[in-house]
Parts: C-alpha cells; sequence; structure tokens
C-alpha cells in the first residue's frame, strides 16, 4: 500500500516537471518567432522603402525652352544626368579648332605660327580627351555608344585640322592619307602646275557660287583674285579652306543629333516641364 502512494506520488512530481518544461519552452518559441516576425517586417518595411523613387529635379535648357526634368535618383545620378546632358545638347564644348584662312594674310600667319598652332592642338586634343574620357553618363548601351562616337570624331577632327594647318605650308601632306580618299582632286592640284591650280580653283569657285545667295560675287571675287600678283596664294587658301576641308570634313564620322537621341535623353526623366518660345 505504501509503495503504491510513492509510486503514485512520484508520477505527479514528474507530470508536473513535464509540465512546467513544456511551458518554458512554449514561451521561448513564442519569442523567438515574435522576434523573427519583427525582423523580417522590418526588413519588408526597409525593402519597401529603397524602392520607393526619390524623385530630384534637372533643369536645363534647348533651343527654345528652359526645362525642368524630374528624375528617381534610385535609378540615375545627378552626375550621369549631368554628363549625359552635355553629350547630348553641348557635345561641342569638347572640339578643338584652328585659325580660319580665307585670304592670304590668313594663310600667311598661320604659316609663320605653325608651330605654335600646332601645339596648341595637340594640347587642346588631349585636354578634351581626358575631359570627355571622364564624363560621367548614363551606364546604357545606347549613351555609352554614343560617348565612344563623340571619342572618335574629336580624334578624327584632331587629326584633320593638324593635317589641314600643316599644308598651308606643305600641301604635300594632302597626297597619302584617310582624308583625302575622296578629296584628290584638291590635293593634286595644291602640288601640280600652276595651270592645274588655276584650273581647280575655277571650278571650285563656280560650285561654291551655285551654292551662294549672291553668286555673282562669288565668282566676280575669283576673277579679280585671280588676276592679283598673289593669286596663288588666294587659290592654296580657297583650295584647301573651302576645298579640301569641307571635302575632308564630310568624311568625320560624327553622332547623329536625331529624334531617338532626343527621345532617348527625354526617357531619362518621369516628366519634363517646359517653357517655350515661339519658333
Amino acid at each position: 500500500m505504501r509503495l503504491t502512494v510513492l509510486t503514485i506520488a512520484v508520477a505527479l512530481f514528474f507530470t508536473a516537471c513535464k509540465k512546467e518544461v513544456s511551458s518554458t519552452q512554449n514561451s521561448s518559441a513564442s519569442k523567438t518567432a515574435q522576434k523573427d516576425s519583427t525582423v523580417m517586417a522590418s526588413k519588408e518595411h526597409d525593402s519597401a522603402s529603397s524602392n520607393e523613387a526619390k524623385i530630384e529635379t534637372f533643369d536645363f535648357v534647348t533651343e527654345l525652352c528652359t526645362n525642368k526634368g524630374y528624375f528617381d535618383s534610385n535609378t540615375y545620378s545627378r552626375k550621369e544626368i549631368e554628363g549625359t546632358y552635355q553629350l547630348w545638347f553641348n557635345s561641342t564644348a569638347f572640339d578643338v579648332s584652328t585659325p580660319s584662312v580665307f585670304k592670304p594674310d590668313d594663310l600667311y600667319k598661320v604659316r609663320r605660327e605653325k608651330d605654335l598652332i600646332l601645339a596648341k592642338l595637340d594640347s587642346d586634343y588631349s585636354k578634351n580627351k581626358i575631359a570627355l574620357e571622364n564624363l560621367i553618363v548614363v551606364n546604357t548601351p545606347y549613351w555609352q555608344n554614343i560617348k565612344k562616337a563623340h571619342l572618335a570624331e574629336l580624334k578624327q577632327d584632331y587629326e584633320k585640322n593638324k593635317l589641314q594647318i600643316t599644308a598651308y605650308s606643305n600641301p604635300s601632306v594632302l597626297l597619302n592619307n584617310f582624308f583625302t580618299k575622296n578629296c584628290q582632286n584638291f590635293a593634286k592640284a595644291l602640288n601640280g602646275s600652276n595651270e592645274e591650280i588655276m584650273a581647280e580653283w575655277r571650278k571650285l569657285r563656280e560650285t561654291m557660287s551655285k551654292r551662294n545667295g549672291n553668286p555673282q560675287k562669288v565668282m566676280a571675287d575669283f576673277e579679280r583674285n585671280s588676276q592679283s600678283i598673289d593669286w596663288k596664294d588666294f587659290a592654296i587658301a580657297d583650295l584647301i579652306t573651302f576645298g579640301w576641308g569641307n571635302c575632308a570634313n564630310d568624311d568625320v564620322k560624327r553622332p547623329s543629333h536625331d529624334e531617338k537621341m532626343n527621345k532617348e535623353f527625354d526617357a531619362l526623366f518621369t516628366k519634363i516641364d517646359s517653357e517655350c518660345d515661339e519658333p
């Protein structure tokens, strides 16, 4: 009898302990679950916050309009927008230039200062190349290709201008180069006899007169200058500047600033507000 009572007491003791352990485990599990739920909710909130658009504005001008563009800074940085705008609308800031030669006085000046002009051209090219390479633009295939195209254009303009400045003193440099492939008539005349120079010069002036609003003046200038003691210098200035120079310029590959480029730039913004003058 005493043994039976003892057995029942032991059984009740273990049952009570089991319930207490079970209750503690359940409470711990509940707290863990609650903590996990809180962490998950926090992560979901952070994720939602990071996906929310952060709208900023960018003011820019075009030919007739002042514009305010609204862009999501989670998608594009301000530097990317600014750089892409410069590439789209103000890429001439990266151009290289040399003195213009329209008459003998210009020709003589370029000949005297040739080394200085070429040194400045080298410096401008190097500076503009670095600036263009470092320009931050939107990282899409379209705009990255436009940037590459401008770098290629800059290099070709530099090489063409260098040849042209050298040619005012030494026309033979025009005979064998990439740019002369479609301009052989000018290169050959400039390195030919006086008769060949005069004949090609007349043809050039006749072509120019057809494109000019005052064709009579174009030919009158030619007739007067061709009788000058300095006729050959007038001819060289025309044949290199308006002849070979314009012809070679047509062979420089330039990015097309067309409707597609306009649409690609507009697409960077969620909205654009514009105020425009009448054309």
